[in-house]
């Protein structure tokens, strides 16, 4: 289990060298207030006074220490460890065999240990100024020695309040948001450092490390200065976990203090003081309390820490190298041929948008209908239904049906309803058809156009690539479209023209209409016939006001006819007027003409012109306005007819429509794009001057590329690492 540790050394320096946090490693993080002995606790554990040390705030940068064990007797570990090589001998470090790397300045060593601390310091400068600004880009160190445990720690800068020097004001904020980068990842260790003369209630570590923490599962409190406490207390309730406990425990340690420091006093010789203290102070405790003990603890607790993470980390690393490649393959290769790349790109295309259009797409979308299904969809129930819902007799009312019946038949007096009123009526219902004919092309040229995106988005992502050759082929292919638009919308137009053209009333499903219509109408007129009440006796003459001679325009009319008084103006007002009760009783009606009784009548008494014997004068120009009113049954049976007809006609030409239409929208437009497509795309494009510029990648995509590439790399040298370790290791 000891290898695990530099497993994960070995991983953190993969993934530095593409500057990535995409894997979450397992590693100690110091949490603590400004000057509450971090650093301190890290020089205890390495040894070797290698961190800037003073008062206020001091780290201002992210430090990741690794500790790497190496055993003196071992030369050829020393040896691979180090794998560096100056004048053809290896490097063994000197004084016990310790030394130290940085990552910024790839392989150099470092031997001096104060030359660490300058290097630490003047990197820090490099990022975030000589004065107290903070950067949240880390310091890559790498301690190699015989007299340390195999640890990762990070760290970071004290939790401060006030903004000093060129601070920002949001200095704490800041500082807090990069405790929290760190310590919320859960593959981490929170290493929670309290000052014993702080009251343990007040501490900003612990509470920082609760709220990402909030189980204590991987928060260890460590108390420092326990040396400086006030005199008469001690630190033996905090440590045993009275005031607030730890899950993982708490361990006190003695800091060197500045004057130690300044006096060069070795952290061995501190070591051993800090012993000495324990037994003095703690005897009961000193076992599980110093330096030792935590280096130990640690150890231990981050071991166990990764493989607990292992499993799941080396499914992380595979799910991502898979992401990796696809992305990589999304990007493409390198364009060196230009003109093949160009053709297929364009032959690509035209296929995927054929297949869309047939179903037969590689991509099928899920979420809503796209391509044919579409077409087919607007087809047969967007245009259907809209055809459906128009109404064969929608804005014909009955008065229009009767004007249209006695405007056909001119100054004479019709027997029979008039052909012409029906052909009229008829295509005037018919003309009806053609706006929602021609939507249908406009909604079918609509998903066309979508089909072009959709095809870009997701059956060519090679395109993506490209951005001058996505909009030339879009312009290319919306170009074509409007072609075949107003084509399209001429046949849709000829082919309701055609049905205007020539009413067919020998079309058989008219014909067979008739038939029926006719028997209906034939059966009411014989049961009408069997009703009606005896003949009514006619004059010669009738007499009218004023001793007018007036001759009857009609033999009484069954059921009650309206008499066709066009002769004498007098008779205008009442020209339309129903007899009583269906008798044929021609003075009756004479009568109430004169007398003015509104009885039966729908017309106002105020429109009627007065006879001349009353001293009006009377206007032959008077059209009769037709109004609401109660029609006659001839009238009634004239509407019918016509009604029936120009229904029963509707109904097949809608039919024929409703079929034709889609099939000349296929024809003229779908089809035509298909076929030509390609050919047409070839011709735009496939062009010697246009290669260059269309095949012109966008600024970013050879750089993504690159990164894409080296991370896939790195997750796979990862995989490597992690698939030496064998399962029996872990345990």
């Amino acid at each position: 289990m000891e290898a695990l540790i530099p497993v994960i050394n070995k991983l953190q320096d993969v993934f530095n060298t593409v500057g990535a946090d995409i894997i979450q490693l397992p590693q100690i993080v110091v949490v603590g207030t400004q000057s509450s002995g971090k650093s301190s606790v890290l020089e205890s554990l390495v040894g070797r006074d290698i961190l800037p040390r003073g008062t206020g705030i001091v780290t201002r940068r992210p430090l990741i220490l690794q500790l790497v064990h190496i055993d003196p007797e071992d030369r050829r570990k020393t040896s691979e460890e180090n794998e560096s090589k100056k004048n053809g001998r290896l490097y063994r470090g000197i004084e016990g065999e310790e030394w130290g790397k940085f990552l910024h300045t790839k392989n150099k060593i470092y031997t001096d240990f104060e030359e660490i601390r300058q290097e630490i310091e003047a990197e820090t400068e490099r990022i975030s100024g000589n004065n107290k600004g903070i950067s949240d880009e880390p310091i890559h160190l790498k301690i190699f020695s015989p007299h340390v445990v195999n640890l990762t720690l990070v760290d970071l800068p004290g939790i401060t309040k006030v903004p000093v020097g060129d601070q920002p004001r949001d200095i704490e904020i800041q500082i807090k948001e990069q405790i929290v980068k760190y310590i919320s990842n859960p593959n981490s260790i929170i290493l929670a450092v309290t000052a014993a003369n702080t009251d343990m209630a007040t501490s900003e570590a612990l509470k920082v490390a609760r709220e990402v923490d909030p189980d204590g599962r991987r928060t260890l409190a460590v108390v420092t200065k326990l040396d400086l406490m006030d005199a008469g207390t001690d630190a033996m309730d905090i440590l045993m976990g009275r005031v607030i406990p730890v899950k993982l425990g708490i361990i006190g340690i003695v800091n060197r203090s500045q004057l130690d420091i300044n006096q060069k006093k070795s952290v061995a010789d501190a070591i051993r003081d800090e012993y000495a203290f324990l037994q003095k102070k703690y005897p009961s405790l000193a076992n599980r309390n110093g330096t030792k003990y935590l280096a130990r603890t640690l150890n231990r607790l981050l071991m166990h820490h990764i493989r607990d993470c292992l499993p799941e980390l080396k499914t992380r690393i595979n799910v991502l190298a898979a992401q990796y490649q696809s992305l990589l393959n999304s990007y493409g290769e390198p364009v060196d041929d230009k003109s093949a790349t160009l053709l297929q790109l364009i032959t690509k295309f035209a296929a995927e948008y054929c297949h869309t259009i047939e179903g037969t797409a590689k991509y099928i979308e899920t979420a809503e209908l796209c391509g044919g299904a579409r077409i087919c969809y607007i087809f047969h129930e967007t245009f259907g239904r809209t055809l459906e819902s128009v109404d064969p007799l929608g804005g014909l009312t009955t008065i229009d049906v009767l004007t249209a019946i006695r405007n056909a038949t001119g100054p004479r007096p019709a027997l029979f309803v008039p052909e012409v009123s029906f052909e009229l009526l008829v295509k005037r219902q018919v003309k009806r058809l053609e706006e929602p004919s021609l939507r249908c092309v406009e909604l079918v040229h609509e998903e066309m156009q979508r089909i072009i995106q959709h095809c870009s988005n997701y059956s060519t992502q090679e395109l993506l690539r490209f951005p001058k050759l996505h909009d030339a082929i879009v312009e290319v292919v919306t170009s074509l479209l409007r072609k075949r638009l107003p084509v399209t919308n001429e046949m849709v137009h000829n082919l309701v023209a055609i049905e205007l053209a020539y009413i067919n009333t020998k079309h058989p499903d008219f014909a067979d209409a008739c038939g029926l219509m006719n028997n209906n109408i034939e059966e009411q007129r014989r049961n009408r016939m069997r009703d009606l009440p005896s003949a009514v006796p006619r004059d010669k003459y009738l007499r009218g006001p004023g001793g007018q001679s007036l001759s009857p325009t009609e033999p009484p009319a069954p059921e009650g006819e309206v008499a066709k008084a066009a002769a004498g103006a007098s008779q205008s007002g009442s020209a339309s007027e129903q007899t009583d009760g269906g008798t044929g009783n021609w003075r009756g009606m004479l009568k109430k003409g004169e007398d003015g009784t509104p009885s039966d009548r729908a017309v106002p008494q105020t429109g009627l012109p007065a006879s001349p014997q009353k001293g009006y004068a009377v206007n032959l120009l008077d059209v009769p306005v037709p109004v609401s009113r109660k029609l006659s049954a001839r009238e009634q049976r004239d509407c019918e007819v016509i009604e029936r007809l120009i229904k029963s006609y509707f109904l097949i030409v809608r039919k024929n429509i409703q079929d034709s239409v889609p099939k000349a929208v296929m024809h003229f437009l779908v089809n035509h794009v298909k076929d030509c497509l390609q050919s047409e795309l070839v011709g735009q494009l496939y062009k010697t001057a246009l290669l260059n510029d269309l095949l012109t990648e966008s600024e970013d995509m050879a750089q993504r590329r690159n990164e894409a590439a080296d991370m896939l790399k790195a997750l796979q040298k990862a995989s490597q690492v992690i698939a030496e370790i064998r399962e029996t290791h872990l345990w």
